[in-house]
């Protein structure tokens, strides 16, 4: 990592996931294996990554929030759950060796592109939400298991949070998106102390990463949700697998 353009790279990579975790999931499927592929250990990578993401969550609820968009107390709700949980999963991701993360993020990956792939079709209509009572709790709970997930790995885990929060919350896709960035900024809040107690945390790359996560968030959360929804689709399947031969092959 001493050429400039290594920190380009990070720039630009940094832009495309910070765009496409806003407006969909699944961008640190890029961040990680880039990370790992400019030399950072897994683990480290994994840490490191957590940097970029808060800056991102936390331009992207700027963007929404100055667009009127808020789910205030619910995305909080949640927030803490998952929050609670991402200490789990962090706890977890700093103690696994290189090669089993490396292993377990490449069937990850494979995994986000059948979502990708198979997903239901999803429509920006006015839908009843359902964000109290039994469908509260139930998000509680189911959310305080995504955040063991965000705090172990994270990556295409705004895929499911999509999937939960359109079809049991009956959230449209602008609200949901609105609703997960608020829950992931809090959650890996946890998930990046974890990470740097154990030193597990490169901040110099971190924070250049997130020049382009920040930048991109913006961009997105101002943007309509399906803006450039099918490029995104079809880029993604193709690094992500890519990426997921590589990890599992020339670990």
């Amino acid at each position: 990592m001493d050429q400039w353009y290594h920190y380009a790279l990070l720039i630009i990579v940094g832009f495309a996931v910070g765009f496409i975790n806003t407006i969909a999931g699944g961008g640190s499927l890029l961040s990680l294996p880039t990370l790992i592929f400019l030399g950072l250990p897994p683990s480290v990578a994994n840490g490191t990554n957590r940097v970029a993401i808060v800056i991102q969550t936390a331009m992207a609820t700027a963007g929404f929030k100055s667009k009127g968009v808020s789910t205030y107390p619910f995305n909080i709700y949640l927030g803490i759950s998952a929050f609670l949980g991402s200490i789990i999963g962090a706890k977890i991701a700093v103690d696994i060796d290189g090669e089993a993360f490396n292993r377990i993020l490449a069937i990850v990956m494979m995994a986000v592109v059948l979502i990708i792939i198979f997903k239901p079709k999803m429509k920006l209509i006015e839908m009843q939400e359902r964000l109290t009572g039994k469908y509260l709790w139930l998000s509680i709970v189911v959310f305080f298991f995504f955040g063991i997930y965000g705090g172990f790995i994270n990556a295409g885990l705004g895929f499911l949070m999509i999937l939960f929060m359109h079809f049991v919350n009956r959230m449209n896709l602008v609200r949901v998106n609105a609703t997960k960035v608020v829950v992931v900024f809090i959650y890996m809040l946890s998930a990046l102390a974890v990470f740097a107690f154990n030193d597990k945390v490169n901040w110099k790359l971190g924070f250049i990463l997130a020049i382009g996560n920040g930048t991109g968030a913006w961009v997105a959360s101002r943007f309509s949700v399906k803006k450039g929804d099918g490029f995104i689709k079809t880029f993604l399947v193709v690094m992500v697998v890519a990426m997921a031969i590589k990890l599992w092959f020339f670990t």
